[in-house]
């Protein structure tokens, strides 16, 4: 079964080139969501195996996102996309729960790199427990 992914960002275009390359490489993209409120609410209903959130979004932030989504689903891993990526910020979204930073001013195959080594940490569930 293909992993399914809950892509996060206010923007349309964005969030289609998220799609294209997520799709591109066998994953499912479970959902979009257009700002931090809109992704607590997809990801509780679609319970996908990796969240890719923006940091600057209207309504709720990314970071703020991050610390709710990390309470009510610890195990679910999430990298953070952002155009601000620094190291203060990665300490901040790190303390949030967010496993990875991608900038925006990087390739995105980046972005597939750091996606599939958090998903080779999800554990296979076994059918018989």
């Amino acid at each position: 079964m293909a992993n399914r992914i809950l892509i996060v960002d206010d923007n349309a275009v964005i969030r289609r080139a998220l799609r294209d390359i997520i799709e591109f490489n066998g994953w499912a993209v479970c959902g979009e969501a257009v700002d931090g409120r809109d992704a607590i609410e997809k990801a509780q209903a679609l319970c996908p195996d990796l969240i890719v959130l923006d940091f600057s979004m209207p309504v709720m932030n990314g970071l703020e996102a991050a610390h709710v989504l990390h309470q009510i689903m610890p195990r679910v891993p999430m990298i953070l996309c952002s155009l601000h990526a620094s190291d203060v910020l990665h300490r901040e979204v790190t303390a949030a729960g967010v496993k990875m930073v991608v900038s925006k001013a990087e390739n995105m195959q980046i972005l597939i790199t750091k996606a599939k080594e958090l998903l080779e940490t999800i554990p296979v569930s076994n059918p018989e427990t």
